[in-house]
């Protein structure tokens, strides 16, 4: 398969917002509750630009935060654990409101759930630390995902079809 030039800039591009918005944190008077502004840009890049795109420079974007030292293992494996839900979600689902709209909170759910086995800790504990971020996330989602696709109809964008990404994707 042939990469153009315009998919490898595209690609570095999505990575760059996943990992900058992967880096800003709102905080919370719980601790651990922050809100990272990455997870509803995720899931919203995930449904604008197609799934296989937003897994690649998912994949990158941990890297680059990885090699640079902001994130450890642990924060690669949660991050790449949603990465997979949402896209999962998304891809056998579609992009529809109730679909883009959920795919957050319930990533979250199972990259809580992937911790909890990987630190050994209680389950219920990480998640109620995490349902601030998932009303956030809920309600970002979607606005967020129509302003990716209106900026891609703007733009005048061709996304080229992938095999496996939902039928209402932008093309």
């Amino acid at each position: 398969m042939k990469i153009s030039p315009q998919e490898i800039a595209l690609t570095s591009l999505l990575a760059a917002l996943i990992a900058v918005t992967g880096m800003i944190k709102l905080p919370s008077i719980i601790p651990g509750a922050e809100f990272q502004l990455s997870a509803p840009i995720g899931v919203a890049i995930a449904a604008a630009f197609g799934i296989w795109r937003y897994l690649c420079a998912g994949v990158i974007a941990s890297s680059i935060l990885l090699l640079l030292g902001l994130h450890t293992i642990i924060n690669v494996e949660v991050a790449m654990a949603f990465r997979v839900a949402a896209a999962a979600l998304i891809g056998v689902f579609g992009t529809r409101f109730l679909i883009v709209s959920i795919a957050g909170p319930l990533s979250t759910l199972f990259a809580r759930l992937v911790l909890s086995l990987t630190l050994g800790v209680p389950f219920i504990p990480l998640l109620l630390a995490a349902v601030p971020g998932m009303i956030f996330t809920v309600l970002l989602s979607w606005p967020l995902y129509k302003a990716l696709k209106l900026t891609i109809q703007r733009a005048g964008v061709q996304l080229v079809q992938r095999p496996l990404q939902h039928k209402n994707e932008i093309r």
